[in-house]
């Protein structure tokens, strides 16, 4: 293990609610040494894990329902270039002459007056001229996805959020002032089998067999008064969908979320709240099917203790499934190595901010 802890590779991303970024290290101690070629990252999000796998040299499929996630797969794990192979492009792009689009006119607001927008108008108009080059460019599939990764984070670098968009800050964040400049991404030359894929997970698991599935599922709370009106998860990065798709949709509501991330059509049966008609929570009864329908022989799933899920009816789930080989709770309120609970030890753990990681090979 301490190997692999001290070898962590590269990754980059956007702010995201749901970033592995602080327990790759532990992500990645308890898969090596499993005699593993091809993985699959079913939510990949902003890709850091599936970045980290490619990396390592396993074959890695990386898969989302985001088309913002897709961009960034295509982008990491698709790339045969080296990083400066990009650099005249990005060069090009930072010099274009900035004007007011859409993206300006729903998302752009003036450093000297207090309106709640994620992000200053300079920076709107920069974002705009650059989305309007990329697509006048015709470039191909990788280049383009480059380009727009580069794009979407460095609008992340200069937000006015608390790293989402269902809300913006009432004040200009400090890293607002700051101009809009594209870098090259912390790109490097996929030499592996990957794929990249934007499809519903069951689909996904259905359609082919894997050495190792890892899961991230977005988590449906656990606080039995979560009103049924909360944001989805997913809608909470609506600007990066409308970014990358560059199709000005219809918005509703004070921070101009698209019509279609309403909280009605953007969920997820992961982060479902409601019972079935048996009274089974839904949440619940879709990581058992997850869990029981994936071709693997490896199962990572990562669990957070918000979660819909109890350690209890996570631990009935696993062992319906395939056999335990290994369980890490993580403190991530802490050093997370210190606090770490291996196998048993965690389902009679007290942890309330924890972070489980469930590693089981299936029957």
């Amino acid at each position: 293990m301490s190997k692999i802890l001290n070898d962590i590779p590269p990754t980059e991303g956007i702010k995201y609610a749901g970033s592995k970024l602080k327990i790759l290290p532990e992500i990645l101690a308890i898969i090596n040494g499993l005699e593993i070629k091809k993985v699959l990252d079913g939510f990949s999000g902003t890709t850091r894990v599936s970045q980290a796998f490619a990396r390592l040299g396993y074959d890695t499929t990386s898969n989302d329902v985001a088309v913002w996630s897709k961009t960034f797969a295509t982008a990491y794990l698709l790339n045969r270039e080296e990083p400066e192979y990009y650099s005249e492009l990005i060069g090009y792009l930072n010099n274009v002459k900035g004007f007011h689009g859409w993206l300006s006119e729903n998302y752009g607001g003036c450093a000297r007056e207090d309106c709640k927008r994620p992000f200053q108008l300079k920076n709107c108009r920069k974002a705009d001229a650059i989305r309007m080059e990329i697509e006048n460019l015709k470039l191909d599939e990788v280049t383009r996805a480059v380009a727009m990764t580069s794009l979407v984070l460095a609008l992340d670098s200069v937000d006015s959020t608390l790293g989402h968009y269902a809300a913006y800050l009432s004040e200009w964040s400090p890293r607002s002032y700051k101009d809009l400049v594209l870098k090259i991404p912390k790109l490097f030359v996929s030499e592996g089998d990957n794929c990249v894929l934007q499809n519903d997970i069951f689909d996904v698991i259905d359609r082919d067999c894997y050495d190792l599935a890892y899961f991230d599922p977005p988590y449906g709370s656990n606080n039995e008064k979560m009103p049924p009106s909360r944001v989805r998860y997913n809608s909470y990065y609506h600007i990066w969908k409308s970014l990358i798709l560059n199709d000005n949709p219809p918005l509703f509501g004070k921070a101009n979320r698209r019509e279609d991330s309403r909280d009605d059509v953007a969920g997820s049966v992961f982060e479902e709240y409601r019972r079935d008609d048996q009274g089974a929570f839904i949440a619940i009864k879709s990581i058992g099917k997850l869990l029981s329908e994936t071709k693997a022989r490896y199962i990572l799933l990562s669990y957070s203790s918000g979660g819909r899920a109890t350690k209890e009816e996570l631990y009935d789930i696993i062992n319906q499934t395939g056999k335990l080989v290994r369980a890490v709770e993580i403190d991530y309120r802490r050093n997370a190595m210190s606090t770490m609970r291996w196998t048993n030890e965690w389902i009679n753990s007290d942890g309330k901010y924890c972070e489980y990681l469930f590693l089981l090979e299936k029957i």
